[in-house]
């Protein structure tokens, strides 16, 4: 008896030793807790921009220099395609609006043209064709904004409008009748004009894709349908002078162009992250 009493005493002496020690040792604290890795914000920041690319422009009509019965029967006209160069300058306000604004030299673009024709001005309807050529350019200055439809590996779609003046030069302008009218009675018939130039209100609609390949560099493929205005030839003029100081312009209305552009934007405002002390959990 006396030694099962020894022997619960010392069990319980043990479990009394383990218990203070247990009691001495340090409670571990727990993980420290710290705040996700900071976001690098894709907003603000101006940007300069340059353009290459290519026309694919059209007229809705040419108008007849001041000869009221002077009425076209058939009218074609086409322009080949001209060269784009353009730069910007620009401010992104944050990661779905921008605006910049732009300045394009818009190269020659041959014109060729046909008419058929007739006139009544003896009394006497009189039939003829002419054929034309002429170069057209334009310096174009565009307000743009665009707006950033998301971003999907790299690669954003936009869409923008914008609104300027164009100053549409028309050069070489030449009339080759086959037939010739009353007023270039000569068979041929044959006229040419000065170089004239017309500033005219201009308007655009924009989309395209951009891809960003660096922080601070982004290339565009866009699409643009541009409205430039009217242009004017100068004053037409035979070979024996006939026309000079009677106001004889052709005038061509409602110039459009579809334009396929490359383009580069370059940011100036590196983007800067914004670092948060880690949040720390104390025991």
């Amino acid at each position: 008896m006396r030694s099962v009493k020894l022997t619960i005493a010392a069990g319980a002496a043990t479990l009394l030793s383990q218990a203070a020690f247990a009691a001495d040792m340090a409670i571990a604290p727990p993980p420290q807790m710290y705040a996700p890795p900071p976001v690098v914000e894709d907003f603000g920041g101006w940007y300069l921009r340059g353009d290459i690319g290519f026309s694919n422009q059209s007229v809705k009509k040419r108008d007849y220099y001041s000869y009221p019965a002077l009425a076209s029967l058939n009218q074609q006209s086409g322009f080949d395609t001209g060269g784009i160069f353009g730069v910007g300058v620009g401010y992104k306000f944050n990661n779905w609006f921008r605006a910049d604004v732009t300045g394009q030299y818009r190269g020659n673009a041959n014109f060729h043209g046909f008419d058929r024709t007739s006139y009544s001005d003896t009394g006497t309807l009189q039939f003829g064709s002419d054929n034309y050529s002429a170069s057209k350019s334009e310096w174009l200055v565009l307000a743009n904004g665009y707006v950033d439809l998301g971003t999907w590996w790299c690669v954003t779609p936009f869409v923008g409008a914008g609104v300027g003046m164009s100053r549409n030069t028309i050069s070489n302008f030449t009339d080759q009748g086959a037939n010739g009218t009353f007023q270039f009675g000569t068979v041929p018939g044959f006229a040419s004009a000065s170089t004239a130039s017309k500033w005219n209100f201009a308007w655009a609609l924009h989309t395209g894709l951009a891809y960003k390949i660096s922080p601070n560099v982004t290339l565009e493929l866009g699409y643009s349908y541009v409205n430039l205005g009217d242009g004017v030839t100068g004053e037409l003029v035979t070979k024996d002078g006939f026309g000079a100081g009677q106001g004889h312009v052709m005038t061509f209305k409602d110039i459009t162009s579809h334009d396929l552009k490359l383009g580069v934007r370059w940011n100036l405002d590196s983007p800067q992250p914004v670092y948060q002390q880690p949040l720390v959990r104390k025991g």
